[in-house]
């Protein structure tokens, strides 16, 4: 697609962003519980402002980029351009089922690539409402969604596509990969893990417990990264629990099941799978019922080898740990995979770079949770086991883009030592590559 085709797209989209945001809203409600505050911060609002910052900067991002060439090579000029892969597949996920799609495609888009989408069935109105939205004629010629659950999602990998974006479990992750080196396809997989939260003696204990509180409950921890577990040193830990509870109390009430604030879980195979991780001995919480997917607030404490120390939560249950020290805290996390997201808590800035230089993680904020997500100069993604790539703003139109390099070459003056016979100039050629390579 040319630029200008891009942008009637990505304006398309924008216009019925808008226009369908009250279904959009009640499609998240029905399928997650989430509230319109959540459901217009994180999908809807997110989606526009990532079109507008690609409308924004795409004929800047669609340039040329001059470069410099060796001497070596000179009379010649060198260039780098950006090209759409083609045809792009994105398999979103379940918990946010609308920015999740809208989000990589605006990148795709943006570089000038057609699209599949297959949003998650497990979402079904939010999925449904994509298809109504995207099946429109205007869009045929660029958008194709294809709907359905795992056998459809195995037959479209089974298709050949220039570039496949996952996001979702480190599991199906490796089932993407696999299928896509068939044809060898590039991927990008944004994917999850245990992401921690240190709780430092030198933290502001009110503001930190506040901030854990808001990233582990926004979508009730089904958010990919949300505070998994928190490791918090000794001396403070029972002031930090005493300040969890009462934040989870003045955000939701007593009865944060009656909070228009509090939404539920996906599905009963997770509800199921979640309640089974409550312990019987609880901080706060520990309430659920099955009939509407309701689990509470729930924290505890917990020991390293407790089962549910061994998988991401992605749910409402949050374990605390408590560490004797520093370097107790960075033996726990560096022994687990590479999380997606790390947060430390501290006001002294030493100590947190320290934990940031020392641990391998995707992304992550010192002093607050989630928030790095929301900067589009920023790229997002994972590294190991968390994911493969990153996107948002920029890096999204890159993702999508192969650069291609060029480089255009005078004919007025050649030089003749690199042609043969190369008898005797070698020593030439030694010299020219050494000090004007």
């Amino acid at each position: 697609m040319d630029v200008a085709t891009r942008i009637h797209l990505l304006n398309l989209i924008k216009d019925d962003i808008i226009k369908y945001e009250k279904k959009i809203l009640e499609g998240l409600k029905k399928d997650l519980g989430k509230c319109e505050f959540e459901g217009v911060v994180a999908e809807v609002q997110y989606s526009l402002n990532e079109i507008s910052h690609t409308l924004k900067n795409i004929k800047k991002w669609v340039r040329p980029k001059k470069v410099k060439t060796p001497l070596l090579h000179w009379p010649s000029k060198s260039h780098i351009i950006y090209e759409p892969y083609g045809r792009v597949l994105i398999i979103a996920p379940w918990n946010y089922p609308f920015q999740l799609i809208v989000s990589p495609m605006v990148g795709a888009i943006g570089a000038g690539n057609k699209i599949t989408i297959k949003p998650s069935e497990v979402s079904s109105h939010t999925e449904a409402l994509v298809k109504e939205i995207f099946e429109q004629e205007k869009y045929s010629n660029y958008i194709e969604v294809v709907t359905g659950g795992v056998e459809e999602t195995t037959a479209l990998l089974k298709r050949r596509f220039d570039y496949i974006f996952y996001t979702g479990n480190t599991a199906v992750g490796k089932i993407v990969m696999k299928a896509a080196a068939e044809h060898l396809t590039p991927v990008t997989l944004e994917l999850g893990g245990k992401s921690p939260v240190l709780i430092t003696k030198n933290a502001n204990i009110q503001v930190a417990a506040r901030r854990v509180v808001w990233g582990k409950y926004m979508n009730v921890g089904q958010t990919c990264i949300a505070p998994d577990y928190i490791l918090v040193e000794k001396e403070i830990k029972d002031q930090f629990v005493h300040a969890v509870k009462k934040e989870v109390v003045a955000f939701y009430g007593e009865d944060p099941k009656s909070s228009s604030d509090y939404g539920r879980i996906i599905n009963s195979r997770h509800f199921s799978r979640l309640k089974e991780l409550i312990p019987e001995d609880v901080i706060i919480g520990g309430e659920s019922d099955e009939d509407s997917k309701y689990i509470s607030p729930t924290i505890f404490h917990a020991k390293l080898n407790d089962p549910i120390m061994k998988d991401e939560i992605f749910g409402p249950l949050l374990p605390i740990i408590e560490v004797k020290s520093k370097e107790e805290a960075r033996s726990i996390i560096t022994s687990k995979e590479k999380p997606l997201a790390f947060y430390i808590f501290t006001e002294i800035v030493s100590e947190a770079r320290k934990f940031i230089d020392s641990i391998n993680f995707g992304g992550g904020v010192i002093n607050d949770t989630l928030i790095h997500i929301a900067n589009d100069k920023m790229p997002f993604g994972g590294v190991g086991h968390s994911g493969l790539g990153g996107y948002h703003g920029e890096y999204s139109f890159k993702t999508f883009s192969h650069a291609k390099s060029i480089i255009t070459r005078k004919t007025v003056f050649d030089i003749l030592v690199r042609y043969p016979p190369y008898f005797g100039k070698l020593k030439i050629v030694r010299w020219l590559m050494k000090w004007v390579g």
